[in-house]
């Protein structure tokens, strides 16, 4: 009975979220406007559907076509094909009206046509990908040149929306075995001896020509059928089978920039919401310019769908990904409590001075907290099977449930932090501070199954974490770049919001939660002191390199990518004394559905010029061209995985394949279980068209990062900031003796020191030869 009467006290704060709910007449006006904005999105996305259906042509084309198609048959009698004059003949009666009826009918058939026509020369167009491979600065092929004209008159006819390309983008390709065990061997032949590479090649020989060819058909089969043969397995196994808590091993999280407008913590906030809530918008109606690699290509914009109202559910074996349509609210944390903010008002969107006074509610309310309010977050950072377990015994029925889901289907999640977050680029230990904070929060005021979560300190700085099986960063960054483009116009010159209230807004409301059962206070503890080992025994640090960037690297004519990406390898040999595989995140969004395949860096050309860096009588000139070499490989390898010829996702995809025949595969174990001792990813920026990071260099910030990959290995994650500053976000596990992130953000900033040197002394070579030469 004690549950019963929380839930209807419960439900009767739902409703009372306005002062004047209780009166029929508002609430019948708010089933009205919900309704109404209801079928107007719907609206709105069956347009959208239709339009991209027929992209690149234009749906207003369809009567002038209609217009040209009537004035042929009437003033000519004759129409391609003969096609209006074909109909007219099955038509029942031989009057004008039915004339015009036929006219109308073929100008439809002909703009059928042409969208085809033109749909499918623009996915020819989009099955290109030798303009990747023709360097920057050299010839472009006349084949190049005729496709980008091609290319931009069709994007120039009509301006896309964000999914206007979805289905005129290519499926992932398939490669062939072979040659992804050619690409296989190339990778390890650096790490392993005579003896081992022998036997692995063996292996890999029989696996070609054994049932590698059975696994193939179906993996091919599969390609023809799924829109991406990668990335359903990929979120499935990789991400959601996992049982580990997700808390630093898998969540990612971003940074704030220096464009500090305001210290008001609920001005930023209430900001940051709306233009948050305003990206939503824009989502929802397609109206964001899909990401155009070179200003032509487009990326696969699938990944945004699952950007708002999702959450991940764990599940005793496996988690899922729910995602709702729409949500009509957000949830805050502060000091322990959960609240709903509604996020509409009479049909609208409310304004950002209607968003301060709903959080300065919070922010000047007095709130009894319980022990097991504060933490229950925690359990979102668990194992994922005790969460799971837990979640079906106490949450899947009465208040608990109610609030529960209130939070999972809720728009996003933001912390209203109670401790300032003290963010300096040019301090070492306070953005380790910062950026652990980022990373994990205090545990409990992040719920890590959310798509993502915002936090904000007393100070107005802010933090990002994410839930990584949806998306990877760059759309994220997207999202991110948008906001703090958009909040930094957002306040006077004293830091307060501007704007006006145009009404009283809904207030929010505390959720309410039963935790009579100690059991459950106990697996929340539980779930805490868990977490809480995982995050003491993160190294992190976040170090800015200010000796050069961009600008320096360009000079030297490489990628300033494959650059950074052997600065690395220096800097892990001089630490380990060997060298190991490397994982560098490169994306495969050119394709539909696509998400990320895997750069092995550590090549035999990286590994021959490390070596001449540790070679005393080896020359400045020698080490740059094994640089230069090394560089070049880099590049084709990075290009390469970009267009379906990388190696682990085709061997991933294998070794399922083998688990659902039951077929064993030693070779595939084997490949599938090395461990990736250095894991990598550069942070995109740059992704909005108006951006002018050269006006304001500080919107770019010092990127984002993730927790280790491999307990005695290192991660690492780094933002090209400007032409003079790189960001390297480090992580090591503290327990492991072997590794020490300190220690390798030492070693990592002595090998790019020790790169440009290099330059240097060829550089200085070059001008004593040049002035030798001017004497004689």
């Amino acid at each position: 009975m004690a549950e019963a009467h929380q839930a209807t006290s419960y439900s009767s704060s739902l409703i009372h979220e306005h002062t004047d709910a209780n009166h029929d007449q508002e609430v019948l006006q708010l089933v009205w406007e919900s309704g109404v904005r209801s079928w107007k999105k719907r609206f709105a996305r069956f347009r959208a559907k239709v339009r991209n259906g027929v992209y690149p042509a234009h749906l207003e084309s369809l009567w002038l076509l209609i217009a040209i198609t009537t004035g042929l048959h009437f003033y000519v009698n004759k129409t391609p094909f003969d096609v209006v004059n074909t109909i007219f003949k099955f038509m029942p009666d031989k009057t004008f009206g039915w004339e015009i009826a036929a006219s109308s009918i073929g100008g439809v058939f002909y703009w059928l046509l042409i969208c085809l026509i033109m749909r499918y020369t623009l996915k020819l167009l989009l099955c290109y990908r030798g303009f990747l491979f023709e360097s920057r600065g050299k010839k472009i092929s006349l084949k190049t040149k005729v496709w980008a004209i091609l290319l931009k008159i069709f994007i120039k006819w009509n301006s896309p929306n964000l999914y206007s390309f979805q289905d005129c983008l290519p499926r992932l390709p398939v490669p062939s075995v072979k040659d992804t065990m050619k690409r296989y061997l190339r990778s390890v032949r650096p790490l392993l001896d005579d003896k081992t590479f022998e036997r692995v090649s063996k292996e890999a020989d029989e696996f070609e020509k054994g049932i590698g060819k059975k696994l193939q058909r179906y993996l091919v089969l599969k390609s023809w059928w799924a829109s991406n043969y990668v990335s359903d397995w990929w979120e499935t196994y990789v991400y959601h089978r996992s049982r580990n808590p997700i808390i630093v091993n898998s969540n990612i999280y971003g940074t704030d920039n220096t464009m500090f407008k305001t210290k008001n913590q609920i001005a930023k906030s209430a900001n940051m919401i709306y233009w948050t809530l305003q990206f939503r918008r824009k989502l929802q109606r397609q109206e964001l310019t899909p990401i155009l690699v070179q200003g032509m290509v487009p990326l696969c914009s699938w990944q945004y769908e699952r950007m708002f109202n999702t959450a991940r559910i764990p599940g005793v074996e496996g988690d899922k990904i729910v995602h709702h349509n729409d949500s009509y609210h957000i949830i805050i944390y502060h000091k322990g409590c959960y609240f709903k903010l509604p996020i509409y008002y009479k049909g609208r969107l409310l304004k950002p001075k209607e968003i301060e006074y709903q959080l300065n509610h919070i922010v000047n309310g007095k709130h009894n907290v319980t022990h097991a309010e504060k933490y229950l977050a925690s359990l979102t950072a668990w194992d994922r099977s005790k969460w799971a377990e837990t979640r079906d015994k106490y949450f899947s029925s009465g208040i608990n449930k109610i609030s529960l889901d209130l939070i999972e289907s809720s728009a996003f999640f933001l912390d209203l932090h109670d401790k300032p977050y003290d963010m300096d680029l040019n301090d070492v230990e306070k953005m380790r501070v910062y950026s652990k904070q980022c990373l994990h929060g205090e545990i409990y005021n992040i719920w890590f199954d959310k798509s993502f979560c915002l936090s904000a300190g007393t100070n107005a700085i802010y933090s990002m974490n994410a839930e990584h099986s949806w998306a990877d960063a760059p759309v994220l960054g997207h999202l991110f770049e948008y906001v703090q483009f958009a909040d930094m116009n957002g306040y006077d010159d004293d830091g307060n919001l501007l704007g006006t209230m145009d009404c009283k807004p809904p207030l929010p409301s505390r959720l309410k939660w039963d935790f009579s059962d100690q059991q459950l206070v106990k697996n929340i503890d539980q779930a805490y002191e868990d977490a809480l080992k995982i995050v003491n025994d993160v190294d992190h640090m976040v170090l800015k390199h200010a000796a050069f960037g961009k600008g320096f690297i360009k000079t030297c004519r490489l990628s300033p990518d494959a650059f950074i990406q052997m600065a690395l390898q220096l800097a892990y040999y001089r630490d380990f004394g060997k060298f190991s595989l490397t994982y560098e995140a490169s994306m495969t969004r050119l394709y539909r559905e696509g998400r990320t395949e895997t750069v092995r860096s550590c090549t035999i050309e990286s590994c021959e010029w490390v070596k001449s860096m540790e070679d005393p009588t080896k020359t400045p000139q020698e080490r740059v061209r094994l640089l230069k070499e090394a560089c070049t490989k880099h590049q084709q390898l990075y290009l390469e995985a970009m267009t379906g010829k990388g190696v682990d996702r085709h061997l991933f995809c294998l070794f399922v394949v083998s688990k659902y025949l039951e077929v064993d595969s030693p070779f595939l174990k084997e490949v599938i279980s090395e461990p990736w001792r250095l894991s990598t990813s550069q942070t995109p920026h740059g992704q909005l068209p108006y951006t002018n990071l050269v006006k304001y260099p500080g919107l770019v910030g010092s990127g984002g990062g993730f927790g280790p990959v491999s307990y005695d290995g290192y991660s690492v994650s780094y933002i090209i900031s400007g032409e003079n500053c790189i960001f390297f976000h480090l992580s090591s596990t503290k327990s492991c003796p072997l590794t020490n992130t300190e220690r390798f953000g030492q070693r990592l900033f002595k090998a790019l020191d020790d790169i440009k040197t290099q330059f240097e002394l060829v550089n200085k070579e070059q001008k004593l030869d040049e002035n030798r030469n001017g004497t004689h």
